[in-house]
């Protein structure tokens, strides 16, 4: 490239970078397509077994760890974050520390991030198009095989800590990330650096000990994988170190000394909706499936269905003081037409009526 070509794609680098902060964006990163190492370190994850169900993390090959194999022509790619976090942590705790509260992952609290995300996206790459002229690209938000946190860290947004999420010096890690994959050649920024040091406290207090040592996560046992991403039963000794958490897990988030830097979001699209930060355990659990259905509409919640929903949540009230209450909702939904959710009630039953005998 010479020295005009050069210049021309560093002024709109500059430029990309200050549409995507007024289109929302807390910050942009630009980097090259070299995800070698990044690579490496995900053939060893697949190769222990540690994707569990998630056959989708190995069924595209390579095309995963080397973009212009997944979009072809592509030498540059744009990374992006925008904070999600919608209220303060010591709201986060108060509903860990109720064992009748419903705990949801504070990301899927709002709307659906994948949509609202990728037309912020879209319209980045408009900007870019009609400032430029036509050129190739391709926007992602946890949409298709993207390695998104090692572009991200390559393109200086954070670095990955232990517990495999991405973070940074100044806003912590309650962001969502997304990607342009582009055929310009823009410069590249500078890959962040780590700042984990000898800070071990997300693997300490994760339930289920799934980061089983720094920077590997065993989803098998990751609460997220228990409670999302897998369809069958929870495996029983899991069931109950899963405590009130009925739809992902933020634990290694919340304890995380890098947090005490992670800002409100002023998006409302992630803000909470029909009170999913406040829900009561035995309230959810009552919802039918077509109240559940009205009520995580357009929320990522929904993927999971009203019976894997179910079945959280008949853990997390296995894992509740024993009362009347519980108990009651949990033999009223014995005669469920779900084998999967029976297994969970009897499960649960089981742990309360033992609490509640006598001696």
């Amino acid at each position: 490239m010479d020295t005009t070509s050069a210049q021309k794609m560093a002024d709109l680098a500059r430029q990309i970078k200050q549409w995507g902060q007024e289109l929302g964006f807390q910050q942009v990163g630009i980097t090259d397509t070299d995800l070698s190492e990044a690579e490496a370190h995900l053939q060893s994850w697949l190769a222990n077994d540690f994707h569990g169900d998630m056959d989708y993390m190995q069924r595209h090959g390579v095309k995963r760890s080397r973009p212009a194999a997944l979009q072809p022509g592509t030498v540059s790619v744009i990374s992006v974050r925008m904070d999600y976090l919608p209220e303060p942590a010591e709201s986060l705790h108060k509903t860990l520390d109720d064992p009748y509260s419903a705990y949801i992952s504070r990301y899927a609290l709002g709307r659906d991030y994948h949509k609202m995300l990728r037309n912020r996206l879209q319209k980045l790459a408009d900007r870019i198009q009609r400032h430029y002229g036509p050129f190739g690209y391709r926007a992602f938000v946890d949409s298709a095989p993207v390695l998104e946190k090692a572009l991200a860290e390559k393109a200086g947004l954070g670095w990955i800590g232990k517990h495999s999420n991405l973070i940074n010096r100044k806003a912590g890690s309650w962001f969502f990330l997304g990607e342009i994959y582009t055929d310009l050649p823009l410069p590249a920024d500078a890959t962040a650096t780590s700042h984990c040091g000898s800070c071990s406290a997300c693997m300490t207090v994760c339930p289920t000990q799934a980061i089983v040592s720094p920077y590997r996560v065993d989803a098998r046992r990751c609460i997220s994988y228990l409670t999302i991403e897998l369809q069958g039963p929870i495996p029983e000794p899991f069931r109950p170190l899963i405590g009130n958490r009925i739809y992902g897990c933020d634990d290694c988030q919340l304890i995380c000394p890098w947090n005490r830097f992670g800002k409100i979001t002023g998006e409302q699209d992630f803000h909470p909706r029909h009170r999913l930060n406040t829900q009561q355990l035995l309230a959810v659990f009552a919802w039918s499936e077509a109240e559940f259905l009205a009520r995580t509409e357009g929320s990522a919640i929904r993927r999971i269905g009203h019976e894997r929903w179910l079945r959280n949540i008949a853990v997390a009230l296995g894992n509740a003081p024993a009362s009347p209450p519980v108990i009651a909702a949990l033999k009223a939904m014995l005669a469920h037409p779900s084998e999967l959710v029976r297994e969970h009630v009897r499960w649960a039953l089981d742990r309360r009526l033992d609490r509640l005998s006598p001696g």
